[in-house]
């Protein structure tokens, strides 16, 4: 999923990560002092972004298991003056990924699908690439599937309620990019079928899925699927940059992104899932393994994993019309 805010804040995040590494480094600083440190630090450099309206939301920073700063920063909604704060409500856009790839590895592990799996076995009707595409190929982005939110005619469909039957139906039929396996190349549509295998292998929702198997056992009450009709407390609104400034950013109907991109949470729940990848709460240590291998494009399974200041961070970024995101692990340091 793409914001307009895309390029701001990846540059941002690039900036702003090596301030936190090199704050995390000072550890000759006592630990209250450090952490009042590093917000003052934090507040310098985000302050100026704030009043150009480029930056508003929330940000948490952890350090083996203790949170060193947990702080809203701007507006949830201009309109009504209401300032963000750590338990306000974002949509996650692709953060959505690592959830959905977490509920598959779970119905391995309970012998209710296989990685290796066709996906023809899920979806009888595929075309005949289905028969060589698995759901390994899905979850790391080498299907060859073409992104079904960079069709020409996306922004116009997007606002639209659909079925998973009807967007899959926008895809199925074209042409693949590549053949399975050969390459890496991003793509949307592979984790809308990721979340209809989870509801025909689960016979339940994805939505409930998720919430029953990930978001209830680790107490990420905070977070969940999201509905534009549903009075949902905390929810921040969505904004993008233009010529005037700040504006609502255009609407999107969440039953399209699904199990690529439509769920919320807060800076403190995605705290509490960190903090769950370091344990087999949800999965086994060799799922986990699985998860976190890389693969092409070094993504893994939801997440990308990396090398970054001579240290290995697994991470990922989202975003979808109004809201990006972003979740940094860096597993040597326990550093989130």
């Amino acid at each position: 999923m793409k914001s307009s805010l895309k390029y701001f804040v990846e540059g941002y995040i690039k900036e702003i990560t090596i301030l936190f590494i090199t704050l995390f480094l000072i550890l000759t600083l006592s630990m209250v002092s450090f952490s009042q440190t590093l917000e003052e630090k934090v507040d310098e450099y985000i302050n100026p972004h704030i009043q150009m309206e480029k930056f508003s939301g929330s940000i948490l920073i952890a350090q083996k298991g203790e949170i060193l700063l947990s702080k809203g920063y701007g507006m949830a909604n201009y309109e009504h003056n209401v300032p963000n704060t750590p338990h306000t409500k974002f949509r996650m856009g692709s953060l959505t990924k690592q959830f959905t790839a977490m509920a598959i590895m779970q119905l391995e592990e309970k012998g209710l699908l296989n990685v290796e799996d066709p996906i023809i076995k899920y979806f009888p009707d595929y075309p005949e690439a289905g028969k060589i595409i698995t759901i390994h190929h899905l979850l790391t982005h080498t299907s060859g599937i073409p992104s079904f939110t960079g069709f020409p005619d996306f922004q116009k469909t997007s606002m639209m309620p659909s079925s998973l039957e009807e967007t899959i139906a926008r895809f199925k039929d074209k042409a693949l990019e590549f053949a399975p396996g050969e390459k890496y190349n991003y793509s949307n549509s592979g984790y809308i079928l990721l979340g209809a295998i989870i509801e025909k292998v689960s016979g339940q929702s994805y939505e409930m899925f998720l919430k029953e198997n990930i978001f209830q056992p680790l107490k990420m009450m905070s977070t969940g699927y999201d509905h534009h009709s549903t009075i949902l407390k905390d929810r921040a609104a969505g904004y993008c940059l233009s010529n005037e400034g700040l504006i609502n950013a255009a609407y999107t109907d969440m039953s399209i992104p699904h199990g690529a991109g439509a769920s919320y949470t807060t800076v403190i729940d995605l705290y509490l899932w960190d903090r769950a990848l370091y344990t087999e709460k949800l999965v086994k240590e060799s799922s986990l393994d699985e998860i976190f291998t890389p693969f092409m494009g070094n993504y893994g399974y939801g997440w990308r994993i990396e090398d970054s200041f001579d240290r290995k961070v697994v991470a990922h970024s989202g975003g979808i019309n109004g809201f990006t995101t972003r979740i940094a692990r860096y597993l040597d340091d326990e550093v989130c």
